[in-house]
């Protein structure tokens, strides 16, 4: 059974009414204030959020595919919802590949998405990703797993603006003697770049990096950098965009882009879909 209503508004908890969506066997993009996740017959198929690296950042960033053959793909298929087929079919990819990143991918998301346990902003009946059909997880194992992720990360170190908020490194302790991972780690942070920036930049899923920024955040290593407070004569800020709007695949970059630029990228073309 499916919902038919064009357009459900919710007070619910996302992480109810994911649950009953589930139970329904319902398809369709539920949406949240920090990402969205995409369901085919009560299963998650695909989730994404702005505060993390998309699929195509991990599997370009990291050399398992030529920036090149991921635009062909988009290009070829992004109309026709099935790019990830695209990718193993055209020989860019080899179909194993493909799921293990899509899977990190969606974990890493999906911790986003379900990290405060917000109401949903609606749910859109057959909505489809342009990514396609990978690999489904039933929602119970999603559900557990953001669960398991907030509580690990809540024991590493509780402060949760770690995850969100730009990084500075604290001047004094003595960073010697870390392990690689941790060092190449703390070697990103530089008071500009965010979690999934670091992320993205070490072509590496956001939880890992969360677990290591957290890790050098209990040691006095890092510290998130405080947001500045404006003067009453400047002019106020305009509210953070958020991702609630069904994204479809970001034009193809003239160039290769940093982290910042890929974000804006995304953020831009979901509001265009808004």
């Amino acid at each position: 059974m499916t919902i038919s209503t064009p357009t459900l508004r919710t007070d619910e908890p996302a992480s109810v009414l994911l649950g009953t969506l589930a139970a329904q066997g319902a398809t369709g993009a539920l949406s949240t204030e920090t990402g969205i996740v995409y369901l085919a017959a009560g299963h998650v198929v695909h989730a994404e959020s702005a505060v993390t690296p998309d699929l195509g950042d991990l599997l370009t960033h990291s050399g398992a595919l030529a920036p090149d053959g991921w635009w062909e793909a988009i290009d070829q298929a992004g109309r026709r919802c099935s790019v990830g087929r695209q990718l193993v079919d055209s020989g860019h990819l080899a179909a194993g590949a493909l799921e293990l990143c899509h899977l990190g991918a969606l974990f890493d998301a999906a911790y986003f998405v379900l990290a405060h346990d917000g109401p949903a902003l609606r749910f859109r009946p057959g909505a489809a990703h342009w990514l396609g059909a990978v690999r489904s997880v039933p929602v119970d194992t999603v559900l557990r797993e953001s669960r398991r992720r907030r509580e690990l990360l809540h024991r590493i170190w509780p402060e949760s603006a770690v995850d969100r908020a730009p990084l500075a490194r604290v001047p004094g302790p003595d960073a010697t003697d870390l392990p690689a991972r941790r060092g190449r780690t703390l070697a990103q942070v530089d008071g500009v770049r965010t979690a999934a920036q670091i992320a993205t930049a070490l072509a590496c899923r956001t939880f890992h990096t969360l677990v290591e920024l957290r890790r050098l955040a209990a040691a006095g290593l890092v510290t998130p950098v405080a947001p500045l407070i404006p003067s009453p004569s400047s002019a106020p800020a305009s509210a953070p965009a958020t991702v609630s709007a069904e994204p479809g695949p970001a034009p193809r970059p003239l160039a290769s882009d940093e982290p910042e630029t890929a974000l804006l990228r995304r953020l831009l073309h979901a509001l265009e879909a808004l």
